[in-house]
């Protein structure tokens, strides 16, 4: 089993330069997913990726949002795809398996709904029980500042640094990214992260 994560940049074009959110968006991908010919960005402000452990999927997106949140009024719609891979083909775009049909048909609903984040695996009831669970998350998600979104970001990138450590390398105080932390709900996520693998871990 294997996962795709089809997006698009909310509104891009109407509020940024392209090099703008692209430059963000190509960093972000090359972070999750090292491996070029399994990322793609295409149609100007829309991208493919596919990462390899579905048990990372979820946190995935969060750093993906992260990025494209530190900047102003800019956000992302991500719907992920569980499944197999049938066909590789040499850009991620072209290749095949219902993973790639379920992010495809599950990311052509998130505009119809209304919302950011969706997941689809193929269990009916899964899917119902954590795309309730993602509508909680963007509670807080989608109303990111972007030093929220920064500290975010940040942290996912240096895991082990303190919260000290993290404050140095932007210029902020320990008790301001305790501060920012807890307005972008981090435990929480990491706490809800934790029972997303372990659903997951169910169907694998």
């Amino acid at each position: 089993m294997t996962s795709i994560i089809t997006g698009d940049i909310v509104a891009s074009r109407s509020k940024h330069s392209p090099d703008e959110y692209l430059n963000k968006l190509r960093y972000a991908l090359e972070i999750i997913q090292p491996q070029k010919s399994l990322w793609e960005i295409f149609r100007g402000d829309s991208f493919q990726v596919e990462i390899e452990n579905p048990l990372q999927a979820f946190w995935s997106t969060i750093y993906i949002k992260a990025v494209i949140k530190t900047i102003k009024n800019l956000d992302v719609r991500m719907a992920i795809g569980m499944g197999d891979k049938t066909y590789e083909a040499p850009q991620i775009t072209e290749s095949n398996g219902s993973a790639f049909i379920r992010s495809g048909e599950i990311f052509e609903n998130l505009k119809k709904e209304k919302t950011n984040l969706a997941i689809k695996t193929g269990k009916e009831f899964l899917d119902k029980e954590l795309n309730t669970y993602f509508q909680l998350t963007l509670i807080a998600m989608d109303y990111w500042t972007v030093n929220s979104a920064e500290v975010i970001q940040l942290t996912m990138e240096n895991p082990k640094h303190s919260q000290k450590e993290l404050g140095l390398l932007i210029g902020i105080k320990q008790n301001t990214v305790s501060e920012r932390q807890k307005r972008a709900f981090w435990e929480e996520l990491q706490a809800f992260n934790e029972v997303f693998s372990h659903k997951i871990k169910s169907i694998l």
